[in-house]
């Protein structure tokens, strides 16, 4: 009886979108670890991967990155199709469809740190939405939209600098080849 061995084709962009979503997945995991004073408010440490893939390969290999890290993530901390999943997916979903139109904005005014707002406010407002919809449809859920947004405007602003900084720095080891796509 003979194996079936299945050979993919596979890219340099291929592997670096893959090295991308790990690191990303390595730091939703750190995050995970960290206690959160409120259910919810995470500071979207891997958001940082997303926003330096977005400006340096473009929207659709952030897209990528990022719903690789939500279906991956939510494998490895077991929670795939729990309410948690589908909570993460719609934030990362609305959080790249922003992206997809906040990168064509001016890049004189509108950089990493506008961008990380832009999906930070965006990812709150998909979750929120979905939890109206499915989990508490509910009008109360609207006194949470302060604490989110305030929540949203510092992990964002937080995490543009971050990328900002990291998108500056020279000689940067996340390098790698040009990529098309």
């Amino acid at each position: 009886m003979t194996a079936l061995t299945i050979k993919l084709a596979t890219t340099a962009a291929d592997h670096h979108i893959a090295r991308m979503a790990a690191l990303a997945m390595g730091l939703s995991m750190l995050e995970a670890a960290i206690p959160s004073p409120l259910p919810g408010v995470k500071p979207g440490l891997a958001n940082i991967v997303t926003l330096i893939v977005l400006t340096r390969y473009g929207w659709r290999m952030a897209a990528w990155v990022s719903l690789l890290r939500v279906l991956a993530g939510s494998l490895l901390m077991g929670s795939f199709l729990t309410p948690g999943f589908f909570l993460s997916l719609s934030g990362a979903l609305c959080s790249i469809a922003i992206l997809a139109i906040s990168q064509h904005l001016p890049a004189r005014w509108f950089g990493p740190v506008t961008h990380s707002i832009f999906g930070a406010f965006a990812h709150i407002a998909g979750q929120l939405l979905l939890v109206y919809l499915w989990l508490i449809p509910h009008t109360g859920l609207a006194y949470l939209i302060p604490i989110f947004a305030t929540a949203a405007l510092l992990f964002g602003t937080v995490n543009g600098l971050i990328a900002a900084h990291y998108l500056n720095a020279p000689n940067t080891e996340l390098e790698a080849p040009k990529l098309t796509g």
